[in-house]
């Protein structure tokens, strides 16, 4: 066995390849951004400024709903999965894993044949009389939504997934006998067993709904931005490089505090199952 001070060595190469590759560069960027001239350029400038403000605001909204949107399809989709056969199982996971395979580009294209003005969803709409103009679906929040989820569902899948491979089945049917109602089981013995594989993918899913560029890009356009989009916006069409990189540490500290926030919540559960 390894003694403690040759443990620490081998983890010396990781750390020296995570300071000069990822904490240096935020380093670098970070110093600029402090030395504005004035009030408007500076971080109290930009997170005063109305139109930031209602931009922070609408990507953290579409990542939350994104995210708990995920939450429960992912949980239903992985319950339905993880209850049939061995062999059916694999052949939905993989099915379910094929989309990302598939390039996010295309992907996002293809909501756009879906949900565009001359889209699928509003000609069936149409069809059916249910409305007489087509609806403004595209370039929205509501489509950048349905572009994340769409997106990032097979991630909160296959997380739910393996965590819904470790549960007791045991505990269920002793819980049934007794007379447990099922959505008694379900919140007070499968959800507790579950709460690290949950944590788990709303940290994943809502750091990628935070930081993601190409779905709201493609999916909401001008008309709709968001951090990421707003980050290219000042850099390469202002060229406004500085405040680009005070967006871009709004967006890591957020999506950091939110990252910080789940890794609590697990470390409060595992404290929990010591007590």
């Amino acid at each position: 066995m390894l003694s403690n001070k040759k443990g620490k060595l081998l983890l010396l190469p990781g750390l020296i390849i995570v300071l000069l590759f990822l904490i240096g560069p935020l380093l670098l960027i970070l110093g600029p951004t402090l030395s504005g001239e004035n009030t408007n350029n500076s971080y109290w400038g930009l997170i005063s400024n109305y139109s930031n403000l209602k931009i922070i605001g609408r990507t953290f909204f579409i990542a939350i709903i994104t995210t708990f949107v995920t939450l429960i399809l992912g949980f239903t989709v992985a319950f339905w999965i993880n209850n049939k056969a061995q062999k059916k199982k694999r052949f939905w996971t993989i099915l379910i894993l094929f989309p990302i395979l598939t390039n996010a580009i295309v992907r996002n294209f293809t909501w756009i044949i879906i949900l565009g003005k001359n889209g699928i969803l509003n000609n069936i709409l149409i069809k059916s009389h249910l409305i007489v103009t087509p609806l403004p679906l595209l370039y929205t929040s509501f489509s950048i939504v349905i572009g994340s989820v769409y997106l990032f569902l097979p991630i909160m899948i296959t997380t739910l997934l393996s965590s819904l491979e470790e549960l007791d089945p045991n505990l269920e049917a002793a819980a049934s006998i007794c007379g447990a109602k099922p959505a008694v089981i379900l919140r007070k013995i499968i959800l507790p067993q579950l709460r690290v594989g949950i944590l788990t993918g709303l940290t994943l899913v809502f750091a990628g709904a935070m930081t993601a560029y190409t779905t709201p890009q493609i999916l909401g356009g001008n008309r709709s931005l968001v951090l990421s989009t707003l980050i290219y916006q000042q850099a390469m069409t202002l060229g406004d490089w500085t405040q680009a990189s005070r967006i871009a540490l709004i967006l890591i500290v957020i999506t950091l505090c939110w990252t910080g926030g789940m890794h609590y919540l697990m470390r409060r559960r595992k404290g929990l199952k010591h007590v």
